[in-house]
């Protein structure tokens, strides 16, 4: 046990069981705020194993306990003060929010979902970076016609420093592999393809990345219906529903 563990209880709660909403930007901004010496508690219905190397490249170390089926403790300590970038990865776009979803419909079934992300996303000493197989998930999604997933692929692929000549060879085989008439038609009025262009006009324009970055966020981040992958009511509030 660590020196930090004996006061692990003291820490500050902080409850996201009842959030349907992405709660990965609220814990990572309350951690931020954290100073070093002090910690924070994350009680989940699963256990929130993403958060582990988005804090872990902050400075923190953490703890897990398993107090039931529905409910885990995660005690984080700050060890050391480090910047947020997306370059670390604890800032990298498009967290797997998708995985709420899953707790929507079951507890046990998130959890599965979470140990099988961190197999693929998360494997230590993987013999394929992580941007490479970003690109490759982009171009498994843009093949399949799932243009919300390739959108946010490309968008982090970018963030870990993809480059515009990388992309133009990617689309090119895309023309080539799907074909001129598909290309037309659905890639090339997709969301994908926009922040493709976007990503080239601007760095055309001597714009550096991270602005870059922040613009496509804006314009292709969760606020966007054809991106996110939450539901956004639109309709009136149904509080009984909630």
């Amino acid at each position: 046990m660590t020196h930090w563990e004996e006061n692990k209880t003291t820490f500050p709660v902080i409850d996201v069981r009842h959030l349907t909403s992405n709660f990965l930007p609220i814990i990572l901004h309350r951690a931020q705020q954290v100073n070093v010496g002090e910690g924070l508690c994350i009680v989940q219905t699963f256990e929130p194993k993403p958060l582990y190397s988005a804090l872990r490249d902050l400075g923190f170390e953490h703890v897990t306990e398993k107090i039931s089926g529905h409910e885990y403790r995660v005690y984080f300590y700050r060890k050391e003060k480090k910047s947020i970038t997306f370059e670390s990865g604890a800032d990298m776009p498009f967290k797997p929010t998708a995985i709420v979803n899953y707790k929507t419909i079951d507890d046990e079934l998130a959890g599965i979902v979470v140990d099988f992300w961190e197999h693929i996303w998360e494997t230590e000493n993987s013999e394929i970076d992580i941007k490479t197989k970003l690109l490759l998930s982009m171009s498994n999604a843009i093949g399949a016609s799932r243009f919300r997933q390739a959108t946010r692929e490309l968008i982090k692929a970018y963030s870990l420093g993809v480059t515009v000549k990388e992309l133009d060879e990617l689309f090119s085989l895309f023309a080539w592999n799907q074909g001129i008439g598909y290309f037309s038609s659905e890639i090339g009025p997709s969301t994908v393809f926009g922040v493709y262009k976007h990503i080239k006009n601007r760095e055309k324009s001597g714009v550096d990345r991270k602005t870059i970055l922040d613009e496509l966020m804006e314009t292709w981040g969760d606020k966007n219906p054809n991106v996110t992958t939450l539901y956004k009511q639109t309709a009136k509030r149904c509080e009984k529903c909630e």
